[in-house]
């Protein structure tokens, strides 16, 4: 049942995705980069079994951002591409933030919602940092990978290698940093490294299963392209 729901919510984040460019250009993938931020830091929080494998929820939100950038480099540049990050970084510590803050509210007493809050909310400081420093390195490295890959290898029959490349090579590096900051010395080294390799395997196969995505939305006309300073 897991396994399907996997391909399920996939299937869901990235026709998401395509709608928000279709209807909405750059804007749309803007606004998706910041809510997927948000989401993939809330599902991470409950661990499943997928493929026989313990894992974390969140890495199929956390996956779609990187469509969602690639997507923006192809059709308007780096430039644009880099912008969405630095807006779903503000996106992800303007959360952090706010949800930390809720929690020291003195609830009413018919509250039902405080526990649940504080069990979904209550973030080490620790893991907190790793989600951030993560999120930030590892998707401004898939920006200029991608670049760079596109600069050398301009042709459309090479858009799936810069595609997959830049994604696979900078979701290793955040595996890599998120699970080093916020675990190392609470687990084992052998714990650390099947963390990381189970991690980056899903995101592996996720980065394989957004190639058709990206080929789409390279064919789209946005329905609305809103003027904005780029």
């Amino acid at each position: 049942m897991n396994e399907i729901l996997f391909f399920l919510i996939l299937i869901v984040n990235f026709s998401c995705i395509i709608f928000a460019y279709k209807f909405f250009g750059k804007i749309g993938l803007y606004c998706w980069i910041a809510m997927a931020t948000i989401i993939a830091n809330i599902e991470v929080l409950k661990c499943v079994d997928i493929f026989n494998m313990a894992l974390t929820l969140g890495n199929v939100s956390f996956g779609s951002i990187f469509l969602a950038s690639d997507i923006l480099n192809e059709k308007y540049g780096i430039s644009v591409a880099r912008k969405s990050i630095f807006i779903g970084f503000f996106a992800l510590v303007t959360f952090t933030v706010i949800s930390q803050i809720d929690l020291y509210f003195v609830p009413n007493s018919s509250d039902f919602a405080d526990g649940a809050m504080k069990t979904l909310f209550t973030l080490t400081p620790r893991v907190c940092i790793g989600s951030m420093f993560a999120y930030f390195v590892s998707n401004m490295l898939d920006v200029y990978l991608y670049t760079f890959i596109k600069n050398k290898l301009p042709s459309d029959k090479f858009l799936w290698l810069r595609n997959n490349a830049a994604t696979m090579i900078s979701q290793l590096i955040d595996s890599f940093l998120f699970t080093c900051i916020a675990f190392m010395g609470i687990f084992s080294a052998e714990i650390l490294i099947q963390l990381c390799i189970t991690t980056y395997t899903l995101k592996f196969v996720i980065s394989i299963l957004d190639t058709p995505f990206l080929y789409l939305a390279k064919r789209i006309k946005p329905s609305v392209e809103f003027n904005c300073e780029e």
